[in-house]
C-alpha cells in the first residue's frame, strides 16, 4: 500500500514538498512585499487567482492586481504552513501570517493557498487563493 500510494506521486515524497514549500514560500514573499511585478514568473496563462472573491486569470492580471493594491511595500510574517503532494504531481500549499503594510499601526491576519506545478525543472502557480482573516 504505501508503494501504491507514493507512486502516485513519484517527483514528490512528503519531504521534498515541504522542501519545496519552504522554498517557495519564502522567495515569494520575498517579491511580495517589495518587487511584486517580478511575480509574473511564477505565473502563467492559465494561472487562476482568486483574491478577496475577485478571480483573475494569467500572469499579465494577477501582477496587475498585485501591484496596484493599496500599499507599496509590506512585510509579511508566516505564522503557519502546510505540504502537501498533490496527485497531479504538483504541491498545495497552505499558509497563515500578518502583513504589516507601511504606515500602518496593525498588521492584517491572511490565509493564502496554492497549487504549484513542475514546469521547465522550476515550479509554477496554477492556482493561487488569498483571503484577509478578519476577527
Amino acid at each position: 500500500r504505501i508503494e501504491a500510494t507514493h507512486s502516485l506521486y513519484p517527483a514528490l515524497a512528503m519531504g521534498d514538498a515541504d522542501a519545496v514549500g519552504n522554498a517557495f514560500l519564502q522567495y515569494y514573499y520575498q517579491l511580495f512585499e517589495g518587487n511584486r511585478t517580478a511575480l509574473a514568473p511564477l505565473y502563467q496563462d492559465a494561472s487562476m487567482l482568486t483574491f478577496e472573491g475577485q478571480q483573475f486569470r494569467g500572469s499579465q492580471a494577477i501582477v496587475q492586481k498585485f501591484t496596484t493594491l493599496p500599499f507599496s511595500a509590506c512585510k509579511v510574517n508566516v505564522v503557519s504552513k502546510d505540504f502537501q503532494p498533490s496527485v497531479s504531481g504538483g504541491i498545495m500549499v497552505f499558509t497563515t501570517g500578518n502583513i504589516q503594510m507601511e504606515g500602518e499601526a496593525h498588521p492584517l491576519k491572511f490565509s493564502q493557498v496554492f497549487h504549484l506545478m513542475p514546469f521547465n525543472n522550476s515550479f509554477i502557480v496554477t492556482n493561487d487563493m488569498f483571503r484577509l482573516n478578519y476577527s
